[in-house]
This record gives structure tokens, C-alpha cells and sequence, in this order.
């Protein structure tokens, strides 16, 4: 009983990578002045796991770091924007990985997410790392028909885990994040 206790402690342990997200890249749509960046910039900082915000003006781009060991969560980021009245053009997400293989059309566990690798050579993530969200709501309408032709997995279209995800160990309807490299 306790050997088969070990194997199922060391296959989940497997299941979840070990990586943390530290810090991201949000490009924001619909700006017309600073007092757009401005709500946006509260709007995040009211995230609870964001620990600080800091805008570009200019360039309608905010630099968010988020709180260590809490986890993150992506959909409140852009949800953040949204109810400040604008869209997100891009969200970059970066952390730290040891040993997380990735290859392209499979899905990672990160944290407490579901990341679904698009357009990605096979490899071992180490160190500091930055994926581009390109679900939708996350980039431009044409990026992402770009991005839409790089798989035949229906999740892309829905942002929910169909039957292209249970393969990989993920239920029915749970989020899935796609990202590129």
C-alpha cells in the first residue's frame, strides 16, 4: 500500500511543473489618454496577487509584478482591464522554470493553470522564460486567426480543456491557456 501511495505522490508530482510566474507584459487597447492608463493601472493593482504596476504612458503598456509563491491568475488580469472599459492587445508572461518540458500541441500543468503549447520546438524549460498569451481576448482579432491555424485542437477556440486535453491528463471544461514562445 505504501508503494503504491509513493507512485501516485511521485505521478501527480509530475503532473504540475515546477515554475513560478513573476512578472508580465500587458499592452492595452481603447487608450485615448492618461487618465485611461490610469484606470488601468488601479484597475491591476486591486489584483490580488499583482504586488505592484508600473505605465507606459506612451506606448499604453503596463509592467505588473506579482506577489511571490501566490498563485496567478491570467483571466483576472485581462478581466482587470476590461472593467477599467478597455481590451488587452497582449499579455507576455514571465517566470522561472526547472525542468518543465514543453512540445508543441501538449498541454503543461504551471502552477495552478493549464498552458497548451502552440508553434514551439520541443524543449526543456530552465530559468527565465516569457510565453505570449495568444488566447482570445489576450491578442488582436487577426493575431489570433494567425494562431488559429497552428492547431487543430478545438480548445483554442473555447479556452476550455475538450477532448484534445483529456489525453493529457486535464477534465472535461477546465481552462486551458494557449501559448507561444
Amino acid at each position: 500500500m505504501k508503494k503504491l501511495l509513493l507512485i501516485l505522490i511521485t505521478a501527480l508530482s509530475a503532473v504540475s511543473s515546477d515554475a513560478q510566474f513573476s512578472k508580465a507584459t500587458l499592452q492595452a487597447t481603447g487608450l485615448t489618454c492618461a487618465m485611461c492608463s490610469n484606470a488601468i493601472n488601479k484597475a491591476l493593482q486591486n489584483v490580488s496577487f499583482v504586488e505592484s504596476v508600473k505605465s507606459d504612458i506612451k506606448n499604453s503598456a503596463f509592467s505588473i509584478v506579482f506577489k511571490a509563491n501566490t498563485p496567478v491568475d491570467i483571466d483576472a488580469i485581462k478581466n482587470a482591464v476590461e472593467d477599467a472599459g478597455f481590451s488587452v492587445g497582449s499579455l507576455k508572461m514571465t517566470g522561472n522554470f526547472n525542468e518543465v518540458k514543453v512540445e508543441k500541441d501538449h498541454h503543461v500543468k504551471i502552477g495552478t493553470g493549464n498552458f497548451h503549447f502552440l508553434n514551439v520546438n520541443n524543449q526543456v524549460l530552465n530559468g527565465e522564460q516569457t510565453f505570449t498569451v495568444v488566447d482570445k481576448n489576450f491578442v488582436t482579432e487577426k493575431q489570433f486567426k494567425k494562431y488559429s491555424t497552428a492547431t487543430k485542437m478545438s480548445c483554442l477556440q473555447t479556452g476550455k480543456a475538450a477532448s484534445c486535453c483529456v489525453k493529457d491528463g486535464i477534465a472535461a471544461d477546465e481552462r486551458v491557456y494557449h501559448v507561444t514562445i
